[in-house]
C-alpha cells in the first residue's frame, strides 16, 4: 500500500498524471463553450453559399451542351 502524499507536495509530473487519470472519467470537455458570433465573418459559411449558388450553373459549358444550345 502506497503512503498518502498531499497533492501540494507531489512533483509536477505526478500532479499531471493524477489530473489526467481524473479527466478520463469526464463525459464532456471541461473547456468553456460559447456560441459563434453571428455578426462575425465565417469563411466556411461563405464557401457553402458559393457552392449552392444556382447562378453558377449557367456558367458551366457542359450544362449548355446538355440542353442543346
Amino acid at each position: 500500500m502506497e503512503k498518502f502524499i498531499p497533492k501540494e507536495k507531489l512533483s509536477k509530473r505526478k500532479k499531471r498524471e493524477l489530473a489526467a487519470a481524473r479527466r478520463v472519467r469526464w463525459d464532456r470537455s471541461p473547456v468553456t463553450r460559447r456560441p459563434a458570433n453571428p455578426k462575425a465573418y465565417d469563411r466556411r459559411k461563405a464557401r457553402k453559399e458559393a457552392q449552392n449558388d444556382p447562378s453558377v450553373l449557367f456558367l458551366c459549358p457542359r450544362i449548355s451542351l446538355l440542353r442543346g444550345a
